[in-house]
C-alpha cells in the first residue's frame, strides 16, 4: 500500500506530533509506504512500520535501506540509528495514530464535498457504480479496492488533490470505537448506508450496537441516504438525526412512506426493470438481476436523484452499468477448472453473493464450492447451517468441501448432496487434495481469513509462465457499451470471437458477452465454437470457415455457416438431407469489391432461384465486408459496396418467404457510416480498444497489458557486443537487461536489435 504526498520531512513531524530525531539532508519524501513488498520508489519513499513488531522493525528498516529508502517513522525512541547514517527518523508515539494525523489533516485542507459509504455489503460496489455513474461530470477520488479499515481510509483520503471536484470513500469496522477514528480522517459532507447484515458481528454486543457505531461516521454529515425497510436502523438514524440536526434524509423503500418509494421491481432473463416514485413515477432498467446489486442499483439511483439530475440521463446511466471486479477474482484453474476467489469474509450475505456470481458461470456444468466455517453471524449454529444447505440446495451445487471445526458438527444439513467432504482444517484438507479430483468444474472458493484459503488457491491455480498478457474484462465490457451507445434503435451486434477472441481467451470473453446481451458470437472454425458450446455458451454463433469434415458437429452443436459459394451450399445441402433436416440456419456471404470470399453479383440470380422454395436450409443472415470503412477517402468505393449489397438483399427477398437480418457494418464503419447499420452490426477489434475514428478511440479503453519478468541484469563494458547479429556495440559502460519475451511470445527477431531505458 503507498500514497501520494506532498509533504516535507519538518511538516509530517510537525502535523502527526513527532520528533525528528535523525535528518539527511536530502531526503524529501513524495511516496508514502506501509506495505515494504510493495516498493517502487525508494528514494522519494516514507515508510510508516504500522504493526511491525520492535523485534522485527529493525530487519525490515534495514531492508528497506538497502532497497535506497531513506525516509522512516518509527514509535522507538531508543532505536539504534547508527546502521543508518543517510535516513531521516521521525518518532511518534503510536504510528497508526500518526498515519490518521497526517489524512486528517490533509482532508481539512480541501474543500470539496465527500461522500462517506458504511454497511455490512455493497460499500464497494456502490462506490464504483458512483463513479461509472458520475465520471462524465466530476473529477471523482475514491477508495481504491476496498480500501476502508483504519489503514486503508487514510490511504484513500491521501489521494485528494486540488484536481478533485467530488471524494466517495467506504468506510467498514470491526469493532467499536473506530468509526470514531474513521469520521475524523473522512469527514463527509453527505453520508450513504447500505444495509445491516452479519458481516464483522463477532465484534459487537448486537445488531443495535453494531448499527449505533457505523451510524457515528455520519455525525458531522449535512444528509443521508438510507432504506428505511429495517425497524431498529430508522431508530437510530431518528437518534442520530437528534444529535445532528442538520441531517437531512433521503430515504428509500419497498414498504413505507420515503423520499423514493419502489413500485415494482421485474426481474428478466438479464435485467431488472425497477419502477418508483420519486416526485412522480420514474424507471430504472439495470443489467443485472440478484438482490443485492438491486438494493445497491436503488441506493445509486436516490443519490443521483438527490443531485437533481433527470431521470432520463440516471436511466440511460444506469442501463451502462457493468460488473466490479470485487473479491470475486475469476481465474483458470488446473485440469481446465474455473476457480472464483473469495477467501476474504465468509457470511450468509457475502455466500449468497458469490453463489450468485457462481451461478452465473456457465463454462463448466459441474459447480463445487469449498467453504470454510462461518464465524461472524450470532446465529444458532443449526440454523445457521441450514441456511447455507438452503443456499447451496437452491443453486443446485453437486459438490461441497467444507473446512472448520462448527460446519463438520452439521454434516448431517447437507445430505441432499451428491458428493460433500468435510475436513476439519486446511492443513487436512491438504493431505487429501489429489484424492478429490478437481477437473472440468467451476469452483467457489469462500473462506473466513483466518482459515487461510489463499493455500488452497495456491494448490488450484492453474501456474502460468512470467511472461503473461492480461486481459481486463471490465475494459472490454466498458468498450461494447460505447458502441452500442453508437447503435440505432433496434440494430444487434454481433462480436468477433474468432482466433480465440484475437488471442484473449474465448470462453472467457464469450461468457462475457452473453451476459450483457449481445446478440451474435462470430468464431473462424468450427473447433472454437464447439469449445464455446462446451463452455456453456448458449448465444447463435457464426462459423466463418466451415469445412466439409466438420458439418457433422456443425449441427450436433447448433453452429451457424457462413456459405460463400455453390460448392459449399450444395455440400452442406447434402448433408442436411442425409440427415432429413430441414430450415437449417446459414449466413450468405457476399462480395461486394473486397474480392475474398463470397458470392458475387452475377451469382445473385441463380442463387435466388436456388433458395426459391428451398426447405433445407434457413437463410439468417446475408452479409458482407466493407474493404475500406476506416478510409475517408475512399467513402465513394465504400457507398458503391453499400448499393450493390442492398440490390442483391433485395433481390434475395424478393424469392424468400421469411425477412433475414442484413449487415455490412464493422467497427469502424459503425460511427464512420452510421447509415449502414442496418439490422446488425460486426464488432471486433473495437471491443479490445481500437478504432480509426479519433473520436471514439478516446472513448475506450485498453483491454491488454503485456508483462514479464527480468531475467539477468548484467554489467557491460564499452566496445562490447549485446544482441544478434552485432548490431549494437555499446559507446560506454552499461547495465543490460534481459526480459523473459522473445519469439514464442511473439516478439519479432527484429525488436532484439533495440534497446530501451
Amino acid at each position: 500500500m503507498d500514497a501520494v504526498i506532498n509533504y516535507t520531512i519538518e511538516s509530517i513531524a510537525e502535523i502527526t506530533g513527532g520528533k525528528i530525531i535523525q535528518h539527511y539532508a536530502n531526503a524529501q519524501p513524495t511516496h508514502l509506504l506501509l506495505d515494504s513488498r510493495k516498493l517502487l520508489f525508494p528514494k522519494s519513499t516514507i515508510f510508516f512500520g504500522v504493526n511491525i513488531s520492535h523485534r522485527k522493525r529493525e530487519a525490515f528498516i534495514k531492508n528497506l535501506y538497502e532497497k535506497e529508502v531513506r525516509n522512516f517513522v518509527i514509535d522507538d525512541k531508543e532505536f539504534d540509528l547508527s546502521p543508518f547514517p543517510e535516513a531521516s527518523f521521525i518518532v511518534v508515539e503510536n504510528i497508526l495514530h500518526a498515519l490518521h494525523l497526517l489524512a486528517i489533516h490533509h482532508r481539512n485542507s480541501f474543500s470539496l464535498p465527500v461522500i462517506g459509504i458504511t454497511g455490512s455489503n455493497g460499500k464497494t460496489i456502490v462506490k464504483e457504480w458512483l463513479y461509472q455513474l458520475l465520471q462524465a461530470d466530476l473529477n471523482i477520488v475514491r477508495s481504491p479496492k476496498s480500501y476502508n479499515s483504519q489503514i486503508g481510509v487514510p490511504l484513500s483520503v491521501l489521494q485528494i488533490n486540488k484536481q478533485h471536484s467530488l471524494a466517495i470513500f467506504e468506510a467498514g469496522i470491526s469493532q467499536p470505537g473506530e468509526m470514531d477514528k474513521i469520521e475524523k480522517m473522512i469527514h463527509p459532507t453527505a453520508g450513504i448506508f447500505t444495509n445491516i447484515g452479519e458481516a464483522h458481528s463477532e465484534g459487537f454486543e448486537d445488531k443495535r450496537q453494531k448499527i449505533k457505531e457505523k451510524l457515528k461516521l455520519f455525525s458531522h454529515a449535512s444528509s443521508l441516504i438510507i432504506g428505511t425497510d429495517d425497524s431498529e436502523v430508522n431508530e437510530e438514524v431518528n437518534n442520530l438525526k437528534k444529535e445532528n440536526p442538520q441531517l437531512e434524509l433521503f430515504t428509500w423503500s419497498r414498504n413505507n412512506v420515503a423520499s423514493l418509494k419502489i413500485i415494482s421491481i421485474d426481474k428478466k432473463e438479464n435485467t431488472t426493470t425497477i419502477n418508483g416514485f420519486f416526485e412522480n413515477k420514474i424507471q430504472i432498467l439495470i443489467p443485472f438481476t440478484d438482490d443485492a446489486s438491486i438494493d445497491n442499483a436503488i441506493t445509486c439511483w436516490c443519490v443521483l436523484l438527490q443531485m437533481k439530475i433527470e431521470n432520463a440521463v440516471i436511466a440511460e446511466r444506469m442501463l451502462q452499468l457493468h460488473p466490479v471486479e470485487m473479491r470475486l477474482e475469476l481465474k483458470q484453474g488446473i485440469n481446465n477448472c474455473s476457480v472464483i476467489n473469495d477467501s476474504y469474509s465468509a457470511d450468509i450475505n457475502s455466500l449468497k453473493i458469490a453463489l450468485d456470481f457462481l451461478h452465473q458461470q456457465k463454462q463448466h456444468k459441474k459447480q463445487t464450492v469449498i467453504l470454510s466455517d462461518i464465524l461472524q453471524s450470532g446465529k444458532d449454529e443449526y440454523e445457521l447451517y441450514a441456511e447455507v444447505a438452503s443456499l447451496l440446495k437452491q443453486k443446485q451445487i453437486e459438490r461441497l468441501i467444507a473446512i472448520g471445526p462448527q460446519i463438520n458438527l452439521q454434516q448431517d444439513q447437507f445430505s441432499f448432496l451428491a458428493e460433500k467432504h468435510f475436513f476439519v482444517s486446511v492443513d487436512e484438507f491438504k493431505t487429501h487434495f489429489n484424492t478429490l479430483y478437481f477437473s472440468d468444474e467451476t469452483i467457489l472458493l469462500k473462506g473466513a481469513r483466518v482459515f487461510e484459503f489463499e493455500q488452497i488457491d495456491q494448490l488450484l491455480e492453474q501456474k502460468v509462465h512470467q511472461t503473461i498478457l492480461s486481459i481486463n474484462l471490465n475494459s472490454i465490457v466498458h468498450n461494447l457499451k460505447q458502441y452500442q451507445r453508437l447503435l440505432q434503435p433496434n440494430v444487434k451486434i454481433m462480436a468477433m470471437v474468432k482466433a480465440f477472441s484475437y488471442g484473449s481467451g474465448s470462453y472467457e470473453i464469450a461468457n462475457l458477452f452473453q451476459f450483457n446481451n449481445v446478440d451474435y458470437l462470430t468464431v473462424a472454425y468450427a473447433d472454437e465454437g464447439v469449445e464455446l458450446r462446451k463452455a456453456g455458451i448458449a448465444l447463435p454463433i457464426m462459423v466463418m470457415n466451415p469445412e466439409e469434415n466438420s458439418f457433422n458437429v456443425l449441427v450436433q452443436y447448433n453452429l451457424e455457416p457462413e456459405i460463400f459459394s455453390f460448392s459449399i451450399l450444395s455440400a452442406f445441402e447434402k448433408y442436411l438431407q442425409s440427415l432429413g433436416m430441414q430450415y437449417f440456419p446459414v449466413h450468405l456471404k457476399l462480395d461486394t469489391g473486397m474480392h475474398r470470399l463470397g458470392f458475387e453479383q452475377s451469382d445473385i440470380s441463380d442463387l435466388a432461384m436456388h433458395l426459391t422454395n428451398n426447405n433445407t436450409i434457413k437463410v439468417q443472415s446475408v452479409f458482407s465486408h466493407l474493404a475500406a470503412s476506416d478510409d475517408k477517402n475512399c467513402d465513394a468505393f465504400t457507398n458503391k459496396q453499400a448499393t450493390v449489397f442492398l440490390q442483391c438483399c433485395e433481390a434475395l427477398q424478393n424469392v424468400l418467404s421469411y425477412n433475414f437480418l442484413k449487415h455490412i457494418a464493422n467497427t469502424s464503419a459503425i460511427s464512420l457510416h452510421p447509415d449502414l447499420q442496418l439490422d446488425m452490426v460486426r464488432l471486433g477489434i473495437g471491443l479490445y480498444g481500437i478504432d480509426s475514428n479519433a473520436s471514439v478511440q478516446k472513448k475506450l479503453k485498453n483491454v491488454s497489458t503485456l508483462t514479464t519478468t527480468i531475467s539477468q541484469i548484467k554489467k557491460v563494458k564499452a566496445g562490447e557486443n549485446v544482441g544478434y547479429g552485432c548490431k549494437t556495440i555499446l559507446d560506454e559502460d552499461a547495465s543490460i537487461a534481459t526480459v523473459r519475451i522473445g519469439y514464442a511470445d511473439g516478439l519479432p527477431r527484429i525488436a532484439g536489435l533495440k534497446g530501451y531505458t
